[in-house]
């Protein structure tokens, strides 16, 4: 196998517009944000954190494209979605069609979550990624930060996974509702059989 990486920028090029690139998705998730919610797992983030949780997650090179009107399809069609998390990888790489689907989603009345690498102040700087300042603004919670493995955190009482995390809330409504925990676990079973472990350490694990 060779060892040559894709060229990020070439592989975001790639994605047709209207489209995501996503490494997984589940409906009915309690563990990654408040209430029950979708959860859509981008793919590709440069980072590559010791101890990341979400390795396959790396890659920039397609994995599933999936258009964005009907991702939003799925997502409120499950009347027990009451919001969306985006999570990955890097969510802010593929900001603008993210927003597109927060934009959608929001008007059926859920509410949108992202996980972010990046600090908040890097989102609102102008080195930020294309895009970041639209998903923000369609943003009701944001927890930024890498994952840093000396600073992890598993606790009932923590919604984050390492000690750098913030948990930012742009709509008062969700102030009481931080109550997920970072030692929680849950177990998808898809229809073909395969299991998705998610929410333990905000980890997205497929087999």
């Amino acid at each position: 196998m060779s060892n040559i990486k894709t060229n990020p920028y070439l592989s975001l090029l790639e994605i047709p517009a209207g489209y995501l690139n996503i490494m997984g998705y589940v409906d009915e998730s309690e563990v990654n944000g408040p209430g029950s919610r979708a959860v859509v797992w981008v793919q590709g983030c440069l980072r590559e954190c010791p101890g990341c949780f979400n390795p396959d997650s790396w890659s920039f090179e397609i994995n599933e494209l999936v258009a964005v009107d009907a991702l939003a399809e799925r997502i409120v069609s499950n009347p027990n979605n009451e919001g969306v998390t985006f999570s990955g990888g890097e969510p802010f790489w593929q900001a603008p069609a993210l927003a597109a689907l927060a934009r959608q989603v929001k008007a059926a009345g859920l509410n949108v979550m992202s996980f972010s690498g990046f600090t908040l102040e890097q989102l609102q700087d102008d080195y930020a990624p294309a895009g970041a300042q639209e998903l923000l603004e369609q943003l009701d919670i944001l927890i930024d930060g890498p994952y840093v493995e000396s600073l992890a955190i598993h606790s009932p009482d923590c919604p984050v996974s390492s000690r750098n995390q913030r948990v930012h809330i742009f709509n008062p409504a969700f102030k009481d509702r931080i109550t997920w925990a970072s030692d929680q676990l849950e177990i998808h079973i898809l229809k073909d059989g395969r299991r998705i472990f998610t929410g333990y350490r905000g980890q997205m694990g497929l087999d």
